[in-house]
């Protein structure tokens, strides 16, 4: 154990000393913790990852915002103090409130958001979420028309020419006010039309790329290609000491790869309700240095935990749990949640691992076209074969001896109790007979009963073969789900494992038989997983395609009643995990983390897991829930 830890004490030591030696001390934060990856973009209409969502929440805020600790994840007043619904469901009419600033004090206004929201529509801006801002009306007709203009401008003789290119941004932006439906009556009220009912959209309202932008910064930064008329956006403002936002922190240092540091702003309308002053994210490469860092004292949240031992953390934990089995068991029937009894448990370091469940689900495609990529018939076109294949895998085998997370087993997509208000289906459990039952119905039986799998006609079943990335344990989880199919239902199984761009090309074109993959909601609603299986959608991997199921998903867009469009998803569910198959879901993802829960509040156990940091709390830290910040402040 010693001679582990020495190259990771090493490294840590090599760290701290280079930034003593470069950088001037200044005071700790009063929040520290290891974001995961760099941040790659502080401009809210261009941010993905998770960590970038993670810095924006706390650098900008939106119309709305979500209570995270609520079970349904209700949405409350950010920016808008009200806001009203059309009886149709598609104007909705924002409020905004008067005290609500940049933290340069400039008031912030409705045009900030129509402003804003334009960028996400533009093809320069080349937002990932501009498909979220096409469901307002005249979204998707501004994208194509901007589109359309570029390339008539480039092809024209007004190419090169300043003054033309800049004609055409007044177009632009003419054409948006005139056609878009995102109107600002006036500086504290916005009225946005949608082109159909969208009933995750007050959500959507609270998702950061939703969020405003100081335009008259921002525009600093952009310059016109006359050759192009396109727009080329440089992003200078979204560094310090230029930055200017409208959350509940300023960004006050930002070293590229190293570290971040954010502080009150002084304008934010509430900050009254902060309860740390200061926020410091510091990145680590080596997971194994970012654990000691943990232990060490100098950090106060792990947002990852990527060490190849952290299954044995988990199960370190679990046995803590077993030795306080008693109080364990009382607390949870007095309905404590799990944060709430790790602060009341004994002190011990192995509780300091926390695995909450994600909103990601791992699962396998099936390739639901008629015929394979090299034109042989494919026998997963029929979904008995699909059930069959399904109905094989024993899913606890593999959480429990191949990835050892103990993740929950997955017979759904939609992560169970993710979303509120929506009832799960069953799904489909193991039952191997049951498999050999469907595929016999299909037209193959094993011969001779534990023999290889054939047609009636003596013809073997297809070689199935397995598409999967090599990173990670993707290939051992293959090697196991290649074992079980053999022994089960008599097939021979191949493997092919390829270098992550090679697959997902792959995977993007359907040339594979059954390929891994995954996905995380992006936002509140079912319709965030349930819509990839649409035909025709760009994210239908599986290439499924069933009218029935299409019936169903429109049948609950055009659904008011709100109940009843959970019903009607949940058995659109139903349908695609219990009789037609398009995936074979194995796991949902779960989330290690580690803190101290009797040091540090605000991290949600909640399945979406999306942090707000400005929710942390540092208990007896002498601010915090002893003297509230905004009373320090004024």
């Amino acid at each position: 154990m010693r001679v582990k830890l020495l190259a990771p004490i090493a490294v840590l030591l090599c760290v701290l000393a280079v930034f003593i030696a470069t950088d001037p001390p200044q005071e700790p934060a009063d929040f520290t913790f290891v974001d995961r990856g760099s941040i790659q973009s502080l401009d809210p209409q261009r941010m993905t990852y998770t960590q970038d969502l993670r810095i924006g929440s706390c650098l900008y805020e939106g119309l709305l915002r979500i209570d995270n600790f609520d079970p349904q994840w209700k949405v409350i007043p950010a920016v808008a103090t009200e806001w009203e619904v059309s009886n149709d469901g598609l104007t909705y009419t924002f409020r905004l409130r008067d005290n609500a600033k940049w933290s340069n004090g400039e008031p912030v206004t409705a045009h900030d958001f129509a402003y804003s929201w334009m960028r996400a529509l533009l093809p320069d801006t080349a937002a990932d979420y501009t498909d979220l801002f096409q469901l307002i009306a005249g979204g998707s007709e501004f994208f194509q028309w901007r589109r359309d203009a570029l390339r008539s401008f480039a092809a024209s003789d007004r190419t090169g020419q300043p003054g033309e290119a800049m004609r055409l941004w007044e177009e632009t932006q003419q054409w948006f006010n005139e056609h878009v439906g995102v109107q600002p009556v006036d500086d504290h009220t916005l009225v946005v039309t949608l082109k159909a009912r969208t009933p995750y959209f007050l959500e959507l309202c609270a998702f950061t790329p939703f969020y405003p932008v100081y335009r008259p910064l921002v525009d600093q930064y952009v310059t016109i290609d006359s050759r192009t008329g396109r727009l080329n956006q440089q992003h200078g403002w979204t560094k310090p000491p230029h930055h200017v936002g409208n959350g509940p922190f300023v960004l006050k240092t930002w070293r590229f790869k190293r570290d971040m540091r954010l502080e009150v702003n002084p304008h934010y309308w509430d900050k009254g309700s902060l309860n740390v002053r200061s926020i410091a994210t510091v990145e680590i490469d080596d997971p194994n240095t970012a654990v000691l860092a943990f232990q060490t004292g100098a950090v106060d949240w792990l947002s990852s935990v990527g060490v190849d031992y952290k299954a044995d953390m988990i199960a370190a934990k679990q046995r803590f749990y077993d030795e306080h089995r008693a109080e364990v068991d009382r607390l949870r029937a007095e309905g404590k949640q799990w944060i709430e009894i790790d602060q009341l448990l004994p002190p011990d370091p192995r509780k300091d691992i926390h695995a909450f469940p994600a909103f990601g689900t791992y699962f396998y495609n099936f390739n639901c076209g008629e015929h394979l990529p090299d034109g042989r018939l494919n026998p997963f076109h029929d979904a008995r074969v699909r059930r069959a294949f399904a109905l094989a895998v024993d899913k606890r085998r593999i959480v429990e001896g191949v990835t050892r997370m103990r993740e929950p087993v997955a017979r759904t997509f939609i992560p169970p109790g993710s979303l509120g208000g929506y009832a799960s289906p069953d799904g489909l459990g193991c039952d191997p007979a049951a498999a050999l039952a469907l595929l016999a119905e299909a037209g193959w039986r094993r011969q001779g009963g534990t023999g290889p799998l054939a047609s009636e006609a003596g013809e073997r079943f297809i070689v199935v073969e397995i598409l999967y990335n090599t990173d990670g344990t993707h290939e051992d989880i293959a090697v196991d789900i290649k074992n079980q199919w053999e022994a089960a239902l008599g097939v021979q199984v191949e493997l092919r494992g390829k270098e992550v761009k090679v697959y997902g090309d792959d995977l993007d074109n359907h040339n594979f038989m059954i390929g891994r993959g995954s996905w995380y909601g992006d936002y509140g609603d079912p319709t965030t997983f349930l819509d990839k299986f649409r035909t025709g959608n760009g994210n239908n991997d599986a290439a499924f395609s069933n009218p029935a199921f299409d019936a169903l998903m429109d049948r609950a867009g055009d659904e008011r009643d709100p109940q009843r469009r959970m019903d009607l998803l949940s058995e659109a569910e139903r349908m695609v995990m219990e009789e037609q198959l398009p995936i074979l879901p194995l796991f949902h993802y779960i989330e290690p983390y580690m803190f101290r829960a009797d040091h540090v509040t605000g991290i949600t156990d909640h399945p979406r897991q999306v942090h707000l940091l400005y929710r942390i709390d540092i208990l007896g830290d002498g601010i915090g829930r002893d003297e509230p910040l905004g009373s320090a402040l004024r």
